[in-house]
């Protein structure tokens, strides 16, 4: 949870043990010369049954797309091009055992028909020829649909570019199916439903707003978050977790003090669990920043810079960014040369970027205006501006006219035109990011600042149904016309959905 390079990599190896596991009894080539070698001394073990080997097999693709997930959460292309191949035999396996389900619940639905029609014995429990019984199946059916939700899921968030370098065009993920699958698996008996829950919780708090899958709907998915709180609030009234999805949907809806207390109060309940602190850690200092209040965020930071093992250079950036904005430039020029030192992800894009953004602010040297400037940015980057409330937004506005240095005018007006956008101003939000897309001046120090302003013209102007040709031909340029910038990835998975929305882009 807290992507901890030494927990991510016990993950990976638990998941290859499990895997290998759940492999021993199958029947592949090597294995079948293997059994019939030990036939004599393994005479008496009875083979797998039908339920036992669906069910291995079900694990096996559950822990592929696990690691493909470890693997996507570096945001890396490598990473990317992996975590594709590896989704690609989950996704052959998914498709048999959901088929092979499908037909023995057929069989099972058949048989109990015909035995109703001749015996008075039929019931829930009656067998198809191969042993199985309907209970099991549906618990079955329930335990390959988290996989299978997940799996359409991760897809249908794949930029085309990307599904074109791991050769998976031929598996498009469908993201109304991967929905429908993960709320069967959370109301069935099996017991990956508490996990199939949370993963419908992560994906309408986190994965559709950071994306911004619905465009420009911050509000999308809300209603069907609050509704699995409610359906589960008596089920699991002391939970962490839930009390942390609570939190984040309280931070989407702007309720920011009561996202702050369910933070609080679930950080808490997790005394004894390292991880859910840390990510309750996470969002209390974002919703800091989000207030502006940024001396708690930066004492927020500054405890994850220092217990927690993932990014320890990324929390840097972020204690010395909100520290220097709380006024303490001296202290934040001080941990800005932290970063340096805490900077050991080379291929790390968050790490990468706050490296870049810790040098320009050390060598300037960084002022409180500067640093409110790239607190305003972050909250930009990671999607927290429609998070503020507009007494904020109109604060950071004013915050941002009060900078004046060359190097970061693009930056300043794309920030300014997220404002707008933010506030419901579209004309004066079009106009900054025109200037945002048109300057070049600090183009070298805000590689990203250009597509980015391009992306968010083509957004805004899809709304209008008169200039939907300018939005798609400005989401065009964004993608095509620039490269080797900051969050390059990032801004093609929202590109991607942007496009999609239009029902104009198909795989091929």
């Amino acid at each position: 949870m807290t992507f901890e390079e030494e927990k991510m990599h016990t993950a990976c190896e638990d998941l290859k043990t499990t895997e290998k596991l759940c492999e021993s009894d199958e029947a592949g080539v090597i294995e079948t010369i293997k059994n019939k070698l030990k036939r004599n001394v393994d005479s008496q073990k009875p083979p797998p049954s039908v339920i036992d080997r669906l069910q291995r097999q079900i694990i096996v693709a559950d822990c592929q797309v696990y690691l493909a997930v470890l693997s996507f959460v570096k945001q890396e292309v490598s990473a990317y091009i992996k975590g594709g191949w590896i989704l690609r035999r989950a996704w052959k396996i998914y498709n048999k055992c959901y088929s092979d389900i499908g037909v023995l619940q057929e069989s099972c639905q058949k048989k109990t028909s015909q035995e109703s029609l001749t015996s008075d014995r039929a019931n829930d429990n009656s067998v198809t020829n191969e042993g199985v019984s309907a209970e099991s199946l549906s618990r079955l059916k329930g335990s390959v649909s988290f996989g299978y939700g997940l799996f359409h899921l991760c897809i249908s968030m794949v930029p085309p570019h990307l599904l074109k370098i791991i050769n998976l065009l031929g598996f498009p993920g469908d993201r109304l199916q991967g929905l429908s699958c993960l709320i069967y698996a959370s109301e069935s008996k099996d017991m990956k439903a508490p996990l199939a829950t949370l993963a419908l919780l992560w994906y309408h708090t986190v994965v559709r707003p950071f994306f911004a899958l619905d465009g420009t709907d911050t509000q999308a998915g809300l209603a069907e978050a609050k509704e699995i709180l409610q359906k589960k609030e008596t089920v699991y009234p002391n939970s962490s977790l839930f009390m942390f999805f609570k939190g984040r949907v309280q931070r989407l809806e702007c309720q920011i003090n009561s996202a702050l207390t369910s933070f609080h109060d679930a950080l808490e309940l997790a005394t004894d669990q390292r991880e859910i602190q840390h990510v309750c850690l996470y969002e209390i200092g974002w919703c800091s920043m989000i207030e502006m209040n940024f001396k708690d965020a930066y004492e927020s930071f500054e405890r994850l810079k220092n217990e927690s093992r993932w990014s320890q250079c990324y929390y840097a950036y972020l204690t010395a960014v909100c520290q220097g904005a709380s006024g303490d430039v001296e202290g934040a020029e001080s941990v800005f040369k932290e970063v340096q030192k805490l900077f050991k992800k080379k291929k790390n894009q968050i790490e990468q970027f706050s490296l870049k953004r810790a040098e320009m602010l050390r060598k300037q040297p960084p002022s409180k205006e500067l640093c409110i400037l790239a607190a305003i940015e972050v909250l930009y980057l990671w999607k927290a501006l429609p998070n503020c409330s507009s007494s904020k937004l109109q604060h950071m506005s004013q915050a941002l006219q009060e900078v004046d240095d060359t190097l970061h005018v693009g930056l300043k007006h794309l920030l300014l035109g997220a404002i707008h956008k933010c506030l419901g101003n579209s004309k004066d939000a079009i106009q900054a990011f025109h200037l945002a897309a048109s300057n070049e001046l600090g183009r070298q120090n805000n590689t990203y600042v250009q597509p980015y302003a391009c992306y968010e013209l083509g957004c805004i102007l899809l709304d209008n149904p008169e200039t939907t040709g300018k939005g798609r031909a400005f989401l065009l340029q964004a993608k095509e016309e620039f490269a080797g910038y900051d969050f390059e990835n990032r801004l093609h998975v929202r590109i991607h959905a942007a496009l999609a929305s239009l029902k104009e882009v198909v795989p091929q």
